[in-house]
């Protein structure tokens, strides 16, 4: 097991891709803590990794509230003795699809400010108790649409772009602190649709404009892709695995490429 004994908080947990990788670190002997806002969601999370034979525990947090989920760092920590990975996959739904010309400041500024404040309340909520031992994790999630050119993605590019930069400049900060911290940047993955994803809702007006499905639209960005296809969660999960364990620790600062060759680094 590559997370054996260890602590692992994510945050967004009862999403499609927090719960993904939920799961590759408790298969990987981690016990988990999944934070997010829909309790539902996430004792269906923690119900599903117990069944597998894992430990987790659930708490409804709003990571944009800094008090919250520095009083819940501190209760994790206190109660396992320590931190060691903490996976931000948080979503916020947003404006996509709509151009400059009609596109409100109000809209363009929303992921900006609201992904940069995420990164900025997690990150230095569990790297003080982290820094406490001289090691840990600390993992964000990009897209390609920091890079990849198009019309309508101004506002959550720009997001993108700000939480790929706060990783580097974070693993720099932390790095004599024992921490490493790390970004994955997978494609849009198909298969979050089906798991209650914000993304359908954020990806719907920018098919509409298309005149095409959501669905269709991903096909053509698969199709844009070098191996013709879009990343699963199974991948996702693994890699997150992966990049949290001893195996990746000359790691840090990196923006891990998952795109399928949309982007080619």
């Amino acid at each position: 097991m590559l997370l054996r004994g260890q602590t692992a908080i994510v945050y967004g947990g009862s999403g499609a891709i927090g719960g993904a990788a939920a799961g590759a670190f408790s298969r990987e002997g981690a016990k988990v803590f999944l934070v997010g806002r829909t309790l539902q969601k996430l004792e269906a999370g923690a119900q599903e990794i117990v069944r597998r034979g894992g430990a987790a525990e659930v708490a409804v947090v709003d990571v944009l509230d800094e008090q919250a989920v520095e009083h819940h760092a501190e209760a994790v920590a206190r109660e396992t003795g320590g931190i060691d990975i903490a996976l931000n996959a948080v979503g916020f739904s947003h404006v996509q699809g709509t151009p400059l010309a009609e596109l409100s400041l109000v809209d363009f500024m929303l992921p900006i400010e609201t992904y940069a404040r995420a990164v900025f309340i997690t990150a230095k909520a569990v790297s003080r108790f982290m820094a406490q031992r001289g090691s840990g994790v600390v993992m964000n999630i990009s897209t390609p649409g920091s890079r990849l050119p198009g019309i309508g993605y101004l506002g959550y590019g720009a997001a993108c772009a700000v939480t790929e930069g706060m990783t580097r400049l974070l693993a720099a900060e932390l790095a004599p602190r024992g921490i490493r911290v790390v970004c994955l940047q997978p494609h849009a993955i198909p298969e979050a649709l089906t798991k209650g994803s914000h993304s359908k809702g954020v990806f719907q007006p920018a098919a509409d404009r298309a005149g095409m499905t959501v669905e269709e639209m991903l096909q053509g960005a698969a199709e844009g892709t070098l191996l013709k296809r879009l990343p699963t969660l199974g991948e996702l999960a693994d890699v997150a695995a992966f990049m949290a364990s001893d195996r990746a620790r000359a790691m840090t600062g990196a923006v891990v490429n998952m795109t399928c060759g949309a982007l080619v680094d």
